[in-house]
């Protein structure tokens, strides 16, 4: 019944839909999702960005919804400030009240704390070695597309799933256990830091990363799946008026 539930109905795969900017470069400038939704990275971004190694930067972001309750929020902080990361938090304005007092004056030679940074770009900079994540879709996706391996903090619905992916399909991160509260302590929080950023697993966490930027960038090039999907559907739509009808694709 599904072979021919898919005979009848077929589903054509394409992206990841990602600015081709960051992926083969076909469409000059396109760097955004359209509009002005994404400003460039701010000046103080960059500057910070462009002071780090290649891939010795820890990113981390929640999205614009994901909001972590103080105790998780202060887990994080100490557990940055005791790897000895460089790290660049953007953390919502509303959010910075969770932060321990005085956090941000301890860490200023290590941190960045900013409010907003365009994500694109900082995970296209290569001082980025690390995303920490709530694996929203989009952020999955832009990890994925663009080569950096995660440490996942998913909170709810497809966040978790996406994060299962992440860590034992993909082979691209770790996702670090939660106690008996549902919170992932600081030791726990530096221990997956280190096996992203140092050692063999590391390099082979990284490789998988790589392995999946080229995959994606394969796709959506020319002559790749996706191209060859979107001219597919192109050719169909186009043809329909002489077949006399529109047909689900």
């Amino acid at each position: 019944m599904l072979k021919g539930l898919t005979e009848l109905f077929p589903a054509k795969m394409i992206g990841p839909m990602v600015p081709s900017g960051y992926l083969d470069g076909r469409i000059k400038g396109d760097k955004g999702y359209g509009a002005s939704l994404w400003k460039p990275l701010t000046e103080e971004c960059s500057n910070w960005l462009e002071s780090k190694p290649p891939q010795s930067v820890v990113y981390i972001s929640f999205g614009s919804m994901v909001s972590l309750t103080e105790e998780q929020m202060e887990e994080v902080a100490w557990g940055l400030k005791e790897s000895g990361v460089s790290f660049l938090w953007v953390l919502r304005e509303s959010e910075h009240g969770k932060l321990p007092c005085g956090y941000r004056e301890s860490v200023k030679d290590k941190g960045l704390i900013v409010t907003w940074c365009n994500q694109l770009e900082l995970l296209a900079h290569q001082a980025t070695g690390c995303f920490v994540t709530h694996c929203g879709w989009n952020s999955t996706l832009e990890s994925l597309s663009l080569g950096v391996p995660v440490v996942c903090l998913p909170q709810w619905a497809d966040q978790l799933p996406d994060a299962k992916f992440l860590d034992e399909i993909w082979d691209v991160g770790v996702w670090p256990k939660e106690d008996e509260k549902g919170i992932v302590r600081k030791q726990e929080f530096v221990k997956s830091l280190k096996v992203v950023m140092e050692g063999e697993r590391s390099r082979e966490i990284r490789r998988n990363a790589h392995k999946w930027k080229k995959l994606a960038r394969e796709a959506v090039g020319e002559g790749g799946s996706s191209d060859k999907h979107i001219n597919q559907f192109v050719d169909h739509l186009m043809n329909a008026d002489k077949n006399g009808s529109l047909n689900v694709y």
